[in-house]
């Protein structure tokens, strides 16, 4: 884990868009109140740095473990939590659900090196109201709590253009959300036995997805998956 963050490509684009999520106005002149869950500590160190150099955020806490954050939740009541997903394990809508349980009224905002838009989708669903790439930290995170105290749902850029091609092609061609993850795979070049590993599924489950791909888009070839995800922004930027 780097000891740094590295600056956003773009951090004065505009990415934040209105939720559903609503939260207690803050008085004015009090600063936004912060807890820190991450547990690599020159991250957490890291992202404390950043966001003491905000005049209107204070971090209350810091929690390198799901006990000590839910204690700190309990005990501090704070506005945002800023959540590593790594640090959740591989349940993070659970373990998300679980810490809103204890703190119902403090707004989440995600952190995840991941940019498998499934990740996004899933802390999403289970009540965060941000989600943040840790490589665009710096130029982000600050937004992000910002936007979170004013019930305002925030994504980063990459994110959200993954987020959307997602759910166009699951609402638009009928995919499921598994064989948009296994097209975008075919069309970056995996074969299935690849497929298979990184998605933790057996070659003969991936080759059935990938038969209901081409049944469901009426294409016989990779190189027309290729053209399809292409359009459909699945690729991202390579």
């Amino acid at each position: 884990m780097p000891s740094h963050l590295h600056l956003a490509p773009d951090p004065d684009r505009p990415s934040a868009t209105p939720g559903s999520a609503a939260s207690e106005p803050i008085p004015a002149g009090s600063p936004i109140r912060v807890v820190l869950a991450d547990d690599h500590p020159l991250m957490l160190r890291s992202l404390r740095q950043l966001l003491d150099g905000e005049q209107d955020v204070e971090v209350v806490a810091e929690a390198r473990d799901l006990a000590s954050l839910a204690s700190h939740l309990h005990g501090e009541r704070p506005d945002v939590l800023v959540l590593d997903l790594g640090m959740v394990g591989a349940s993070p809508v659970d373990a998300i659900g679980q810490l809103l349980e204890r703190a119902p009224a403090t707004q989440v905002v995600a952190l995840t090196m991941e940019e498998n838009p499934r990740f996004a989708q899933g802390a999403l669903s289970a009540g965060a109201i941000g989600c943040v790439m840790k490589e665009h930290a710096d130029g982000e995170l600050p937004r992000a709590v910002r936007a979170a105290v004013r019930g305002e749902q925030y994504l980063s850029p990459p994110l959200a253009g993954r987020l959307e091609a997602l759910c166009r092609s699951v609402t638009d061609d009928a995919l499921s959300p598994r064989e948009v993850e296994v097209l975008r795979l075919i069309a970056l070049g995996h074969t299935s036995v690849e497929i298979a590993r990184k998605l933790s599924l057996s070659p003969r489950t991936v080759e059935t997805h990938r038969a209901h791909i081409h049944k469901k888009l009426a294409l016989a070839t990779r190189a027309q998956l290729v053209r399809y995800a292409l359009r459909r922004g699945l690729l991202g930027e390579l």
